[in-house]
Protein backbone atom coordinates (compact mmCIF):
# COMPACT_ATOMS: atom_id res chain seq x y z
CA UNK A 1 0.00 0.00 0.00
CA UNK A 2 2.45 1.24 -1.36
CA UNK A 3 3.13 -1.38 0.90
CA UNK A 4 -0.03 -3.14 0.16
CA UNK A 5 -0.83 -0.97 -3.00
CA UNK A 6 -1.96 -2.03 -6.35
CA UNK A 7 0.35 -0.91 -9.55
CA UNK A 8 -0.36 -1.57 -12.79
CA UNK A 9 2.46 -3.64 -13.91
CA UNK A 10 1.54 -6.67 -14.53
CA UNK A 11 -0.11 -8.70 -17.48
CA UNK A 12 -2.94 -10.96 -17.47
CA UNK A 13 -0.38 -13.86 -17.68
CA UNK A 14 1.86 -13.18 -14.48
CA UNK A 15 -1.04 -14.88 -12.15
CA UNK A 16 -0.79 -18.47 -14.10
CA UNK A 17 0.85 -21.71 -13.76
CA UNK A 18 3.56 -21.17 -16.39
CA UNK A 19 4.74 -18.14 -14.10
CA UNK A 20 4.32 -19.45 -10.69
CA UNK A 21 3.99 -23.48 -10.70
CA UNK A 22 2.58 -23.61 -6.89
CA UNK A 23 -0.46 -22.31 -8.66
CA UNK A 24 -0.81 -24.23 -11.76
CA UNK A 25 -4.49 -24.90 -11.73
CA UNK A 26 -5.01 -21.51 -12.85
CA UNK A 27 -5.45 -22.02 -16.35
CA UNK A 28 -7.46 -19.26 -17.62
CA UNK A 29 -6.57 -15.66 -17.95
CA UNK A 30 -9.10 -13.41 -18.19
CA UNK A 31 -10.09 -13.04 -22.02
CA UNK A 32 -13.41 -12.39 -23.73
CA UNK A 33 -15.21 -15.01 -24.80
CA UNK A 34 -18.69 -15.81 -26.51
CA UNK A 35 -21.36 -17.35 -24.04
CA UNK A 36 -24.28 -15.76 -22.47
CA UNK A 37 -25.79 -17.17 -18.96
CA UNK A 38 -28.87 -16.17 -17.33
CA UNK A 39 -28.95 -15.53 -13.90
CA UNK A 40 -31.13 -16.88 -11.30
CA UNK A 41 -33.54 -13.63 -12.26
CA UNK A 42 -33.56 -14.32 -15.80
CA UNK A 43 -31.35 -11.29 -16.74
CA UNK A 44 -28.39 -12.94 -19.65
CA UNK A 45 -24.77 -11.80 -19.64
CA UNK A 46 -22.24 -12.26 -22.08
CA UNK A 47 -19.39 -14.74 -20.97
CA UNK A 48 -16.69 -11.26 -19.77
CA UNK A 49 -19.44 -9.47 -18.09
CA UNK A 50 -20.66 -11.94 -16.25
CA UNK A 51 -16.99 -13.08 -15.01
CA UNK A 52 -15.96 -9.10 -14.36
CA UNK A 53 -19.13 -9.55 -12.06
CA UNK A 54 -18.87 -12.53 -10.08
CA UNK A 55 -15.05 -11.01 -9.43
CA UNK A 56 -16.53 -7.55 -8.42
CA UNK A 57 -19.01 -9.70 -5.91
CA UNK A 58 -16.07 -11.82 -4.69
CA UNK A 59 -13.97 -8.89 -3.85
CA UNK A 60 -16.40 -7.43 -1.93
CA UNK A 61 -17.04 -10.36 0.10
CA UNK A 62 -13.37 -11.21 0.48
CA UNK A 63 -12.54 -7.53 1.80
CA UNK A 64 -15.02 -8.09 4.38
CA UNK A 65 -15.13 -11.72 5.13
CA UNK A 66 -11.41 -12.66 4.25
CA UNK A 67 -10.46 -15.26 1.34
CA UNK A 68 -11.26 -18.10 4.01
CA UNK A 69 -14.24 -16.78 5.54
CA UNK A 70 -15.99 -16.36 2.11
CA UNK A 71 -17.72 -19.68 0.47
CA UNK A 72 -18.27 -19.90 -3.29
CA UNK A 73 -21.87 -20.67 -2.11
CA UNK A 74 -21.98 -17.16 -0.80
CA UNK A 75 -20.19 -15.41 -3.86
CA UNK A 76 -22.71 -17.12 -6.14
CA UNK A 77 -25.72 -16.19 -4.36
CA UNK A 78 -24.28 -12.27 -4.00
CA UNK A 79 -23.58 -12.49 -7.78
CA UNK A 80 -27.66 -13.79 -8.72
CA UNK A 81 -25.89 -16.91 -10.40
CA UNK A 82 -25.84 -20.71 -9.29
CA UNK A 83 -22.57 -21.44 -7.60
CA UNK A 84 -22.03 -23.91 -11.34
CA UNK A 85 -22.11 -20.40 -12.90
CA UNK A 86 -19.19 -19.88 -11.04
CA UNK A 87 -17.67 -22.88 -11.26
CA UNK A 88 -17.86 -22.46 -15.16
CA UNK A 89 -15.96 -19.49 -15.30
CA UNK A 90 -13.28 -20.21 -12.29
CA UNK A 91 -12.57 -23.73 -11.44
CA UNK A 92 -12.18 -23.05 -7.83
CA UNK A 93 -11.75 -20.07 -5.35
CA UNK A 94 -7.69 -19.92 -5.11
CA UNK A 95 -8.03 -19.48 -9.08
CA UNK A 96 -11.16 -16.66 -8.61
CA UNK A 97 -8.99 -14.58 -5.46
CA UNK A 98 -6.00 -14.81 -7.89
CA UNK A 99 -8.03 -13.84 -11.33
CA UNK A 100 -9.66 -10.70 -8.62
CA UNK A 101 -5.59 -9.47 -8.50
CA UNK A 102 -4.84 -10.15 -11.90
CA UNK A 103 -8.14 -7.85 -13.56
CA UNK A 104 -7.18 -5.29 -10.89
CA UNK A 105 -3.22 -5.37 -12.65
CA UNK A 106 -4.85 -5.20 -16.00
CA UNK A 107 -8.17 -2.91 -15.92
CA UNK A 108 -6.00 -0.08 -16.57
CA UNK A 109 -7.02 1.45 -13.01
CA UNK A 110 -4.05 0.46 -11.29
CA UNK A 111 -1.36 3.15 -9.52
CA UNK A 112 2.23 3.16 -12.13
CA UNK A 113 4.68 4.94 -10.78
CA UNK A 114 7.17 4.83 -14.00
CA UNK A 115 4.56 6.34 -15.44
CA UNK A 116 2.87 8.79 -12.83
CA UNK A 117 6.23 9.93 -12.45
CA UNK A 118 8.42 9.98 -15.41
CA UNK A 119 7.93 14.01 -16.28
CA UNK A 120 9.61 14.67 -12.60
CA UNK A 121 11.98 12.10 -12.13
CA UNK A 122 13.33 13.67 -15.54
CA UNK A 123 13.66 16.87 -13.94
CA UNK A 124 14.77 15.17 -10.83
CA UNK A 125 12.05 17.26 -8.70
CA UNK A 126 13.01 15.54 -5.64
CA UNK A 127 9.35 17.39 -4.28
CA UNK A 128 7.50 16.50 -7.27
CA UNK A 129 8.59 13.02 -6.97
CA UNK A 130 7.00 12.04 -3.52
CA UNK A 131 4.40 14.48 -3.76
CA UNK A 132 2.55 12.92 -6.65
CA UNK A 133 3.84 9.52 -5.78
CA UNK A 134 1.60 10.22 -1.84
CA UNK A 135 -0.91 11.86 -3.55
CA UNK A 136 -1.44 8.86 -6.60
CA UNK A 137 -1.42 5.94 -3.69
CA UNK A 138 -4.05 7.94 -0.95
CA UNK A 139 -6.34 8.81 -4.04
CA UNK A 140 -6.05 5.27 -5.38
CA UNK A 141 -6.91 3.57 -2.24
CA UNK A 142 -9.60 6.00 -1.49
CA UNK A 143 -11.50 5.09 -4.57
CA UNK A 144 -11.12 1.68 -4.00
CA UNK A 145 -11.34 0.17 -0.68
CA UNK A 146 -12.58 -2.66 -1.16
CA UNK A 147 -9.26 -4.05 -2.53
CA UNK A 148 -7.27 -2.32 0.58
CA UNK A 149 -9.07 -4.40 2.57
CA UNK A 150 -8.85 -7.53 0.51
CA UNK A 151 -4.71 -7.77 0.35
CA UNK A 152 -4.87 -6.88 3.78
CA UNK A 153 -7.25 -9.71 4.98
CA UNK A 154 -4.48 -11.88 2.56
CA UNK A 155 -1.33 -10.99 4.00
CA UNK A 156 -3.50 -11.93 7.68
CA UNK A 157 -4.40 -14.90 6.06
CA UNK A 158 -1.11 -15.91 4.74
CA UNK A 159 -2.36 -16.34 1.85
CA UNK A 160 0.71 -17.16 -1.43
CA UNK A 161 -1.41 -14.92 -3.24
CA UNK A 162 -0.52 -11.78 -0.53
CA UNK A 163 3.44 -13.04 -0.74
CA UNK A 164 2.94 -12.83 -4.89
CA UNK A 165 1.36 -9.49 -4.93
CA UNK A 166 4.02 -8.03 -2.47
CA UNK A 167 6.37 -9.69 -4.53
CA UNK A 168 5.44 -8.51 -7.54
CA UNK A 169 4.27 -4.77 -6.45
CA UNK A 170 5.24 -3.80 -3.38
CA UNK A 171 8.90 -4.88 -4.12
CA UNK A 172 9.16 -2.94 -7.36
CA UNK A 173 7.85 0.35 -5.99
CA UNK A 174 10.82 -0.53 -3.42
CA UNK A 175 13.47 -1.09 -6.10
CA UNK A 176 12.23 2.10 -8.00
CA UNK A 177 12.70 4.22 -5.11
CA UNK A 178 15.94 3.31 -3.84
CA UNK A 179 17.37 3.52 -7.54
CA UNK A 180 16.20 7.50 -7.91
CA UNK A 181 17.05 7.95 -4.07
CA UNK A 182 20.77 6.71 -4.31
CA UNK A 183 21.04 8.80 -7.57
CA UNK A 184 19.87 11.77 -5.99
CA UNK A 185 22.48 10.84 -3.64
CA UNK A 186 25.40 10.57 -5.55
CA UNK A 187 23.95 13.86 -7.05
CA UNK A 188 24.42 15.38 -3.60
CA UNK A 189 21.35 16.66 -3.46
CA UNK A 190 20.29 13.59 -0.62
CA UNK A 191 21.93 12.94 2.50
CA UNK A 192 23.67 9.59 2.72
CA UNK A 193 21.11 7.54 4.82
CA UNK A 194 20.33 3.82 3.45
CA UNK A 195 17.50 4.38 0.66
CA UNK A 196 15.23 1.70 2.23
CA UNK A 197 14.85 3.55 5.47
CA UNK A 198 13.99 6.24 3.21
CA UNK A 199 11.35 4.69 1.19
CA UNK A 200 10.04 2.78 4.65
CA UNK A 201 9.47 6.23 6.41
CA UNK A 202 7.63 7.73 3.72
CA UNK A 203 5.61 4.63 2.94
CA UNK A 204 4.69 4.25 6.38
CA UNK A 205 3.60 8.15 6.61
CA UNK A 206 1.08 7.60 3.78
CA UNK A 207 -0.36 4.39 4.41
CA UNK A 208 -1.21 4.92 7.76
CA UNK A 209 -2.98 7.79 6.71
CA UNK A 210 -4.87 5.82 4.19
CA UNK A 211 -5.00 3.07 6.59
CA UNK A 212 -6.37 5.84 8.96
CA UNK A 213 -8.99 7.15 6.52
CA UNK A 214 -10.20 4.35 4.67
CA UNK A 215 -10.58 1.64 7.75
CA UNK A 216 -9.81 2.67 11.66
CA UNK A 217 -11.34 6.47 11.03
CA UNK A 218 -13.44 7.62 8.39
CA UNK A 219 -14.74 10.38 10.29
CA UNK A 220 -11.18 11.45 10.31
CA UNK A 221 -11.80 12.52 13.76
CA UNK A 222 -7.73 12.66 14.46
CA UNK A 223 -6.58 14.44 11.07
CA UNK A 224 -9.40 15.70 8.44
CA UNK A 225 -7.23 16.94 5.35
CA UNK A 226 -7.53 16.75 1.92
CA UNK A 227 -5.30 13.75 0.20
CA UNK A 228 -3.10 16.58 -1.74
CA UNK A 229 -2.57 18.18 1.57
CA UNK A 230 -1.30 15.06 3.34
CA UNK A 231 0.91 14.26 0.24
CA UNK A 232 2.29 17.65 0.62
CA UNK A 233 3.18 18.11 3.93
CA UNK A 234 4.80 14.34 3.86
CA UNK A 235 6.99 15.46 1.22
CA UNK A 236 7.62 18.33 3.81
CA UNK A 237 8.60 16.25 6.37
CA UNK A 238 10.76 13.71 4.71
CA UNK A 239 12.82 16.30 2.54
CA UNK A 240 12.82 18.83 5.13
CA UNK A 241 12.42 17.10 8.41
CA UNK A 242 10.55 19.27 11.51
CA UNK A 243 13.53 20.43 13.32
CA UNK A 244 13.40 24.37 13.81
CA UNK A 245 17.58 24.63 13.61
CA UNK A 246 19.07 21.83 11.70
CA UNK A 247 22.25 21.07 13.17
CA UNK A 248 25.00 21.03 10.24
CA UNK A 249 26.39 17.85 9.13
CA UNK A 250 29.96 18.26 10.25
CA UNK A 251 27.58 19.62 14.23
CA UNK A 252 25.72 16.37 14.36
CA UNK A 253 24.95 15.63 17.96
CA UNK A 254 26.37 11.72 19.21
CA UNK A 255 23.81 9.33 19.64
CA UNK A 256 23.51 8.04 23.02
CA UNK A 257 25.65 4.82 22.26
CA UNK A 258 28.33 6.99 20.72
CA UNK A 259 28.32 8.65 23.80
CA UNK A 260 28.18 6.14 25.87
CA UNK A 261 31.05 4.42 24.13
CA UNK A 262 33.59 8.05 24.34
CA UNK A 263 32.84 7.98 27.95
CA UNK A 264 34.46 4.62 28.63
CA UNK A 265 37.22 5.89 26.69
Amino acid sequence: MLDIVALGMVSKYLLWGKVFPRLNYLTKPITANNDASPNINGVRMAGEERRVQILAVAMSLFSERGFRGTTTKEIAQAAGVSEAMVFRHFANKEELYAAILDHKACSGGGFDPAQMLAESLGRKDDNAVFEQLALGALQYHEGDRDFQRLLLHAALEKHELAQMFFEKFVQRVYEYLVAYIRERQRDGALIEIDPAIIVRAFIGMVMHHSLNNNLWDPQRQLLNISNESAAKQFTNILLNGITANPLKKNDRRPSSAEGSARNKN
